[in-house]
């Protein structure tokens, strides 16, 4: 540390001296004592000047009760010490006090562990310097250290906050010695049994522990070093609540834990990592079912590195894990970073993935600039801690850690407090609509304004991360629709944009069906069918409701004129009898040899016969004959399904028949069947194809359903041959899908 930062931290402590006094915090720590506390933990994590000058000024503002005196405060702060300091000391009181606000909020919470999550995440964001965070970890440590060293009781309230809030924070920051202090502390104050239990089980004292990790270091070091392989050895003790936690998990024993104490080898190459193995398991014996290969086959989540469990000549066990650089760098900073699997998330509850991924990259970008500023300090004539500005400013940054990876990340996310103090996640550039819309639908709905921080502001501000927001709302009434107006800035959110849209959609469709059941109403009215049950009415027609009947008519996708349809179906819709199949051909119809039927019946002369109407014969057809009660011989197709039946009950009236020499110039009608497509002029074009071939059509019936138009026409003809022709040209009319002569009795 040079001249004239000892100066400025000197010059703090006496400044922090006159105002604190011999005040003391709400658990009876002096505020003196706290300042200096956090300010030592600070310099040992190899923290900048301005960081620990302002550890030891942030307690003087807690001396300052009105908002007006705390904002004099500052103010002297800025004039004294400069205004990057005062910014850092205004932050952290901002956090301190936020963070105080959620976390009593969150603990009776139906998602308690959900709200500790969004928490941290709010504390991260909170700081647009993220020296923030280390001057709360370091504040927290203090208490704890404080309340240990005195023995004062500390509220386990306190410590589960730690446990919960803090402890996460700084195991992902990568601050491993901050996170197991504060672990073991803060356990020590939540559950004392357990912690003497445990305590008394390691039989041997930290600092036991801790010579034998410094001893073995050393002398794997030299071995490797005498290989040839350039490594990085460190090590450290199992702390006690990183040992109560994985007897909890796995349920093991304390005997079963072999890894209360760990060294982790860090080489340059795969190759180093095997040779390295092989060292280790040459000067110690291996537990043969503890070793894991996880560099040739990897973990799911791309983690790499060799882990082996090893005996002294004791017999205590001891976890090695050994990788290269790449791995190491990839396992802290990347996907497969320790705080994933070491901290195990509530079960379904995912989070967005944007806001995941802006979080890691926030996180990463906070444990490369301390990496950076303990590399500054051990460098020849670097001052503690340089400042990254101050190093992009001097050139002293190399072009590995270039000014970009420096810059924190664009914020994508933004955390605000509900009234009730819960934390909510927004994208960056909500607004107060966007926060009713996310807390409930109906809320959104209703909303007519918001307090931010308990001032009126316009619904279209954008929120800020840490601001507490509270929804201003109508007793009744909907959105706007300026609020989907994307240059008027109401809505940022995609949710609460389509829960808009999902609003006015449904108004729509509401006034669309009074409007088709108005016009179908209007038209059951001309029909005289007043009484029909609409609901079947409307599965006649095709449709599932007779809501949808009425959209598709509002819509005008469907014609009311197909309801009329629906009273007066088609005659093959109706099954009709045996002996009303059997219609009587008209003067001009009926023949003997010469008529115009053109049949004979065989051995008989001058009989009178007719063609059956439920098959329409016409020649080449195989045909029979049946006997009437005085109407003469019905005659029908062979494959008749009337006529099957007539003969199946009465065979001694079935009478042979045979097309006559007359049938050239006899027409016989036929019933040919249209299935296609509804579309407009669809039975103009069919009528062309039978002017076109000259075939007269004395019958039409057509009905749609469900965009499809069912169509029968009877047609003259004079053989069979003119009927393929007719059915060819049908079915290359644009839309039809099928056109066939109707199947005998159907």
């Amino acid at each position: 540390m040079n001249i004239d930062d000892g100066a400025l931290l000197r010059r703090a402590a006496e400044w922090s001296s006159q105002w604190l006094g011999e005040q003391c915090t709400a658990s009876g720590e002096p505020l003196i004592v706290h300042a200096l506390g956090s300010a030592k933990i600070l310099s040992g994590m190899q923290a900048d000047p301005a960081t620990r000058t302002a550890a030891l000024l942030v307690a003087t503002l807690e001396v300052s009760q009105a908002d007006l005196s705390q904002v004099r405060q500052l103010d002297g702060i800025k004039e004294q010490f400069g205004p990057e300091i005062a910014r850092l000391v205004q932050g952290t009181r901002e956090l301190m006090r936020l963070s105080g606000i959620a976390s009593g909020a969150s603990d009776g919470a139906d998602d308690a562990p959900m709200q500790k999550e969004m928490l941290r995440k709010m504390l991260l964001a909170m700081a647009a310097d993220l020296r923030i965070v280390l001057l709360r970890l370091a504040s927290r440590l203090q208490t704890l250290r404080w309340h240990a060293n005195t023995k004062m009781p500390c509220s386990p309230a306190l410590a589960r906050e730690t446990l919960d809030l803090y402890t996460p924070l700084a195991n992902r920051l990568g601050i491993w010695q901050i996170k197991w202090e504060m672990e073991d502390l803060a356990f020590r104050f939540t559950d004392p049994a357990r912690y003497k239990e445990i305590a008394g089980l390691l039989e041997e004292k930290r600092a036991e522990r801790e010579s034998f990790i410094h001893e073995t270091v050393e002398a794997l070091t030299s071995a490797l070093q005498k290989m040839g392989i350039a490594a990085d050895v460190t090590g450290r003790p199992k702390h006690i609540y990183s040992i109560h936690n994985k007897m909890l998990q796995k349920s093991l024993d304390f005997s079963a834990l072999f890894d209360v104490r760990a060294l982790r080898i860090i080489v340059q190459t795969e190759r180093d990592c095997y040779n390295a193995l092989g060292l280790v398991h040459e000067r110690w014996v291996p537990m043969g079912d503890e070793f894991d290969d996880y560099i040739s086959r990897p973990k799911p989540n791309g983690y790499r590195s060799l882990h082996t469990v090893v005996a002294d000549a004791e017999g205590r066990p001891f976890e090695v894990q050994i990788r290269t650089r790449a791995m190491h760098e990839f396992a802290e900073l990347g996907m497969a970073a320790h705080w994933r699997y070491k901290e195990s998330p509530r079960a379904g509850a995912a989070e967005n993935a944007v806001a995941a991924d802006q979080y890691d990259r926030q996180l990463a970008w906070m444990r490369q600039l301390l990496a950076w500023n303990t590399e500054a300090a051990q460098r020849p004539g670097g001052g503690a801690g340089q400042t990254v500005a101050t190093a992009l400013a001097s050139g002293a940054v190399t072009d590995r850690r270039s000014a970009g990876r420096m810059a924190k990340p664009t914020e994508e996310r933004i955390y605000v407090l509900s009234p009730q103090a819960r934390v909510l996640e927004l994208p960056a550039g909500s607004t107060a609509v966007d926060f009713a819309y996310l807390l409930h639908t109906d809320l959104g709905h209703r909303c007519r304004g918001a307090r931010i921080d308990g001032q009126l502001v316009p619904l279209q501000t954008q929120l800020q991360t840490g601001q507490t927001v509270e929804i201003v709302t109508t007793k009744s009434g909907g959105p706007s629709r300026d609020w989907l107006n994307p240059q008027l800035g109401f809505l940022a959110s995609p949710r609460a944009r389509a829960k808009v849209r999902s609003w006015f959609n449904a108004i729509e469709l509401q006034q669309r069906m009074t409007q088709g059941q108005a016009l179908v109403e209007k038209e059951l009215q001309r029909l005289g069918k007043t009484a029909i049950n609409l609901e079947q009415l409307a599965q006649q027609l095709g449709f599932a409701h007779a809501d949808d009947l009425y959209v598709a008519a509002a819509k005008e996708e469907f014609s009311l004129r197909q309801i009329d349809a629906v009273f007066q179906p088609v005659a093959s819709e109706v099954e009709p009898s045996l002996e009303s199949m059997i219609v009587h051909a008209s003067r001009t119809e009926r023949g003997g040899v010469g008529g115009k039927s053109g049949v004979l019946v065989v051995g008989v002369d001058s009989l009178l016969t007719q063609l059956a109407r439920c098959c329409r014969p016409a020649p080449p057809d195989p045909i029979a004959g049946f006997v009437t009660r005085g109407r003469g011989v019905s005659i029908h197709r062979a494959d008749c399904a009337s006529f099957v039946a007539l003969n199946a009950r009465q065979p001694e009236r079935i009478i042979d028949v045979a097309w006559g020499q007359a049938e050239a110039q006899a027409l016989f009608p036929v019933d040919l069947f249209v299935q296609a497509q509804d579309r407009a002029g669809l039975l103009r074009d069919l009528s062309e194809v039978f002017a076109r071939l000259r075939l007269n059509v004395v019958g039409v019936n057509t009905h749609s359903k469900a965009s499809m138009a069912y169509m029968s026409f009877t047609v003259e003809i004079r053989d069979g041959g003119e009927l393929q022709r007719a059915l060819i040209a049908m079915r290359e009319v644009g839309g039809v899908l099928t056109a066939e002569r109707r199947s005998p009795g159907a």
